[in-house]
């Protein structure tokens, strides 16, 4: 396919590609028949969004989307199980997961259970001393003291700590891929358990609490309950959960998530409403503030402080408590960038020396904080376009988390080499995966993880290509347009918002804003401007060649968004590649 605006080499290395000619012809036939805008057909049909269905992916119905709960395997059994549990009033422990999924996941249980004045045990273990998930310590102690354990976004794969959990029934709410063997729990409701045979794989562990609870009040209304939990009120930390786990938004994930921000707009969540505050969050919530803005938050409890401020806050009902917590994981949020900020510096250069073209790009250091690793990793993908895996090495072991790219399953190739004892522990989905690792056979199991990404040809991706949706004009750009744009969203994982070219710019004006920005307008033929942001460019490629522009004309490629500063509404963009005109 031809370069976008012949586009081979962009500032950042990058070739260009627009829609192939398929996608265009399906745009160009989407547009006549449906009257939409051309950029929201060429969105849509981007998307493989069908002209006949175009009215319905624009307005997406939860009632519509939701499957059957009871088409999961154990789902029944499981919500019967809760149901019982409140009609006992038993002794209820939930185990969570330290991220934001998890998080969200206790918290859906903790305010189910609260409607009926029933208090649970929130148990969260400590990233650095547990690990993650259910541990045989942990389990028997809960167990002595509790009826019933739910182990939410984890326990899959948890054989000996459920087994070791003998004097309570034992519940697993995950998402996680399951291997050939399940543990000994009353239920384990999971898409991704191998013999689930639902195409819901793709849900996070807080959509699967959610038709669980669903579920449980549905039988709750035949046995004539009256006053049941509003669950479309819960839907706010679902739509958190589901972004800030970077599950797909297609499908029940996407309607899940549109809900969810109308519902999170309303400001009823105490803990939200705090942390929205404190993270400056002035305009309404979108998918990229669940992503960026609270969710790093939420998760930086469990990276660098107590693992359960996240689920605390999430279910709190106080809000003087509910800002406490905001400003305490705002804080650790601070200190997680620098803590960051010192293993990134540390694995990019032992990458870089250890080579970043092979299928598997890695580091692993003494003392890396594991809280970070993940995070670091993501960075190592980013830049090579391969997965890539950080190992911290503290006290004789080695704990990790891997990131992936599209088309390569490292949860299946971590998951094999656990198998084949390689690791101590080990497993995830596709794109995300942790570990657990003995020094002396780290060597080996980085080597046996190679070979297994290799077979699946991630040796053989080259530099990301940057996907472009089309060219626009400056003027033709229009709020009103951009809200109709927005109405193809929300967008993320497995749905891309796009992004569009505003070709041969001039710069206008160029200035640093905060530590690392650029803001930046541009001006378009006939003199038509266009203001924007580049967000850590200053000291980049972009930053300098926009700031030292002498006049040149450049190609900008970005997402085009409104700017409600001020109380007013204009389009600005935000810029991800450049690319000289001349």
């Amino acid at each position: 396919m031809t370069a976008f605006l012949g586009v081979e080499a962009s500032l950042t290395g990058r070739r260009w590609v627009g829609l192939n000619d398929h996608v265009e012809r399906n745009a160009l036939a989407l547009a006549q028949q449906t009257g939409l805008p051309e950029l929201v057909a060429r969105t849509l049909a981007r998307l493989g969004v069908p002209a006949d269905q175009a009215a319905q992916y624009l307005a997406p119905s939860l009632r519509d989307l939701m499957p059957d709960p009871s088409s999961f395997k154990d789902l029944d059994t499981a919500a019967a199980r809760i149901n019982q549990a409140v009609a006992n009033r038993e002794r209820i422990a939930v185990f969570a997961d330290y991220d934001v999924d998890g998080g969200s996941s206790a918290a859906l249980l903790i305010d189910w259970f609260r409607h009926f004045a029933i208090d649970v045990t929130l148990y969260v273990p400590d990233r650095i001393d547990e690990g993650y998930g259910p541990n045989v310590p942990a389990m028997e102690k809960l167990a002595a003291s509790h009826d019933l354990i739910i182990c939410v976004d984890c326990g899959t794969l948890s054989h000996e700590p459920i087994a070791a959990a003998k004097d309570a029934d034992v519940i697993v709410l995950d998402h996680h891929l399951g291997g050939e063997t399940l543990p000994p729990a009353l239920a384990v409701v999971n898409p991704n358990r191998q013999d689930e045979t639902s195409d819901y794989g793709y849900l996070c562990a807080a959509g699967v609490v959610f038709l669980t609870l669903v579920a449980c009040n549905s039988a709750l209304k035949k046995s004539g309950t009256a006053n049941l939990p509003n669950l479309l009120n819960a839907l706010d930390i679902v739509a958190l959960a589901t972004v800030a786990d970077v599950a797909p938004l297609v499908g029940f994930n996407r309607a899940l998530v549109r809900q969810g921000l109308k519902v999170m707009g309303n400001r009823r969540r105490a803990g939200l409403v705090a942390l929205a505050d404190v993270g400056k969050l002035t305009t309404a919530p979108a998918a990229y503030h669940l992503g960026y803005v609270l969710g790093p938050r939420i998760n930086a409890g469990g990276r660098v402080g107590k693992a359960d401020l996240g689920a605390r806050l999430l279910s709190t009902i106080d809000a003087d408590e509910a800002q406490s917590l905001a400003e305490k994981l705002d804080m650790l949020n601070t200190e997680r960038r620098d803590v960051e900020l010192q293993v990134q510096l540390q694995a990019m250069e032992q990458a870089e020396q250890r080579g970043m073209d092979g299928a598997l790009v890695w580091a692993a250091g003494n003392n890396w904080h594991p809280g970070v690793v993940g995070i670091v990793a993501s960075r190592l993908k980013e830049k090579t376009n391969r997965p890539a895996i950080v190992i911290g090495l503290n006290d004789g072991v080695g704990q990790g988390s891997g990131r992936s790219v599209t088309g390569i399953d490292l949860g299946n190739a971590v998951a094999t080499c656990a198998r084949e004892g390689l690791l101590v522990k080990g497993g995830g989905h596709k794109m995300a995966a942790g570990m657990t690792v003995e020094p002396d056979k780290l060597e080996a199991a980085m080597a046996r993880m190679t070979e297994l990404l290799e077979k699946q040809g991630a040796a053989n991706l080259g530099p990301k290509d940057l996907a472009v949706d089309g060219a626009v004009a400056n003027t033709a750009l229009t709020p009103d347009l951009i809200e109709q744009l927005e109405l193809a969203g929300p967008f993320g994982a497995g749905a891309p918002a796009p992004r569009f070219v505003l070709p041969a710019q001039r710069v206008s004006f160029a200035k640093r804003a905060g530590e690392s920005h650029l803001r930046i307008t541009f001006q378009g033929e006939g003199g038509a401007r266009m203001d924007a942001i580049c967000f850590n460019a200053y000291d980049s490629e972009i930053g300098i060649a926009l700031e030292k522009h002498s006049g040149a004309l450049f190609h900008i490629a970005g997402r085009i968004e409104i700017d409600t500063w001020g109380g007013r509404r204009r389009v600005k963009m935000r810029v991800e590649d450049v690319a000289r005109a001349e």
